[in-house]
């Protein structure tokens, strides 16, 4: 059975305030997708998340964002395709410094928010993302949602000569077309840990996942997102990390 890489959102404190439980997650994940400057972080919290990643040996994905520090990124902005490139530019290649400094690199990319969201909703953002992954490095993959059908976002991939990890979220509920549900709507978020692991494990079955209007949904990922902003989350990673490594092994 492939392994399903877990990832989780990192380095988002800024200054003095602080976001996530980085240090206590970061040993129960694959890899660390860690903000660089626009939604959140600085260039400390950028080189300390590098540090902690090296020495768990975690894979370092850069987490660009639309530059929104007091929204969170969650703003959706009017940005041109040469606008979104030059923002992934800019922000791959902050992070990109940082790690060389500590002898690694950024070894794929995850926008975030607004930005993820909005280029999954519109071919020619995401033709945008890929202009700019593929001109920054062919080698980088790009980490977008999986969904019911993942065949248009595969044939840009393709186009562009760049890798996709699709990926899916074991804490959130999906409508028949595999998209997430609106953080509004009553069962748009897992909390039940029995639950979110029953649903990581799902996935890593390939089995199907019951949507919200009781239908079946297959969905086709190569990594799983994960949570550890609080300490119910980070048991419940430990707890995804310890199953689906017993699933691997059996």
């Amino acid at each position: 059975m492939s392994r399903l890489l877990l990832n989780c959102d990192m380095g988002e404190s800024f200054g003095s305030w602080t976001m996530g439980l980085d240090a206590q997650v970061m040993p129960f994940v694959d890899c660390a997708n860690i903000a660089c400057g626009f939604h959140a972080g600085d260039p400390g919290i950028m080189r300390k998340t590098v540090a902690l990643a090296v020495a768990s040996n975690v894979g370092i994905g850069a987490h660009p964002a639309y530059q929104d520090l007091a929204g969170f990124g969650r703003r959706s902005m009017a940005c041109s395709a040469e606008e979104i490139r030059d923002l992934l530019h800019y922000q791959i290649g902050a992070l990109d410094g940082i790690c060389r400094t500590q002898g690694t690199r950024v070894a794929y990319v995850k926008p975030h928010g607004a930005l993820y969201n909005d280029m999954m909703a519109d071919p020619l953002k995401l033709r945008a993302v890929l202009e700019a992954v593929s001109s920054y490095g062919r080698d980088l993959p790009l980490m977008l949602m999986a969904t019911a059908d993942n065949s248009a976002a595969q044939a840009l991939g393709d186009e562009y000569g760049v890798t996709l990890w699709f990926e899916a979220f074991a804490d959130r509920g999906y409508d028949a077309a595999g998209h997430l549900l609106s953080r509004r709507l009553p069962g748009a978020v897992h909390h039940d840990p029995a639950l979110i692991v029953d649903q990581a494990l799902r996935l890593a079955r390939g089995e199907p996942l019951i949507a919200v209007d009781g239908s079946e949904l297959r969905l086709h990922a190569h990594t799983l997102c994960v949570h550890g902003d609080n300490e119910s989350s980070v048991a419940a990673v430990q707890q995804i990390r310890e199953a689906l490594d017993s699933l691997v092994n059996s």
